[in-house]
C-alpha cells in the first residue's frame, strides 16, 4: 500500500475508539460465531480451558473451528500444524500491505497491533487509511475488539454446552461442516472458481481413502490453493 499522504502517522486512544466504534457491528456476529465454536469443542471434548487458551493464543476462526473437527485421540499435531499455516499464510500478505502504514510507530506497537489482527479489522483498517485516516492505533482498537467479542462468546458457548444433552443424534456433529461450506459460498466470485474447488476435493476425496491420518485436509488444500495460484499466473 503506497503512502500518499504527508500527515505524520498517529498511534493514540482516539484510534483505538475509533477502530473499536467501526467495528462493534461486525464484532456482535463474531460473539455469536464465537459461542458456536465453544459449544463444538465442547463437543468434540475440549474442557473449558483448553477452549479459551485456543481461542487467545490462535484467534483464528477458521483454524479453530477446523481444529475442533480434527481433534481426536491421537491428536494429529504435524496434520494441525501444517493446516493451520496454510491457512493462515495470508496474514503475511496482508501484515505486508499494513507495512507503509506501521513503519512509523514502534515495533511493539506494530507487531502488538498485528497479533490481534484478523480479516475483519485489515478490511476496516485498509478502508480508513484509504479514506484519509492516519492513526494506527485504529487496527489495535478494531483487533482488541474483535479478540474481546470472540473470546467472550466461546467461554459462553462451551460453558453453556454443557448443559445441553448430546446432540449429536440430531446432525448437531454436522455444523462444523455446514459452517465450512457457508464459509466457502461466501468466497464464490463466478464459475472460474469452480477448478480449484473440484481439484481441492478431488485429492482431498483420494488422500483421505489410501493416506493414513488427517493429511488429506492439507493436501486438498494445497493442491486447491496452486491451481488457484497457476490461474492467476497466466
Amino acid at each position: 500500500m503506497s503512502e500518499t499522504n504527508s500527515t505524520p502517522v498517529l498511534f493514540t486512544r482516539a484510534g483505538i475508539a475509533a477502530g473499536a466504534l467501526r467495528t462493534l457491528p461486525v464484532a456482535t456476529g463474531g460473539l455469536a460465531f464465537g459461542v458456536f465454536y465453544g459449544f463444538l469443542a465442547g463437543q468434540n471434548g475440549l474442557t473449558l480451558l483448553e477452549t479459551a487458551l485456543m481461542s487467545a493464543w490462535v484467534f483464528a476462526g477458521a483454524s479453530q473451528f477446523l481444529s475442533v473437527e480434527l481433534w481426536g485421540d491421537p491428536l494429529p499435531v504435524g496434520a494441525l500444524i501444517a493446516t493451520v499455516l496454510v491457512i493462515n499464510a495470508r496474514h503475511i500478505l496482508m501484515g505486508a500491505t499494513l507495512g507503509p502504514w506501521l513503519k512509523h510507530i514502534p515495533p511493539w506497537k506494530a507487531y502488538g497491533s498485528l497479533y490481534f489482527m484478523t480479516d475483519e479489522s485489515w478490511g476496516l483498517s485498509v478502508a480508513d487509511i484509504r479514506n484519509g485516516g492516519r492513526d494506527a492505533a485504529f487496527l489495535l482498537g478494531s483487533g482488541l475488539t474483535l479478540f474481546l467479542f470472540w473470546n467472550t462468546g466461546t467461554i459462553l458457548g462451551r460453558i453453556f454446552g454443557e448443559m445441553l444433552p448430546d446432540l449429536n443424534r440430531y446432525g448437531i456433529d454436522f455444523l462444523g461442516t455446514a459452517f465450512f461450506v457457508a464459509l466457502l459460498a461466501g468466497f464464490w466470485r463466478g464459475r472460474g472458481d469452480l477448478i480449484p474447488w473440484i481439484v481441492a476435493a478431488a485429492v482431498a476425496l483420494v488422500m483421505e481413502r489410501y493416506v493414513p491420518g488427517t493429511w488429506y485436509i492439507l493436501g486438498g488444500a494445497l493442491a486447491g490453493s496452486l491451481v488457484g495460484a497457476l490461474r492467476h499466473v497466466r
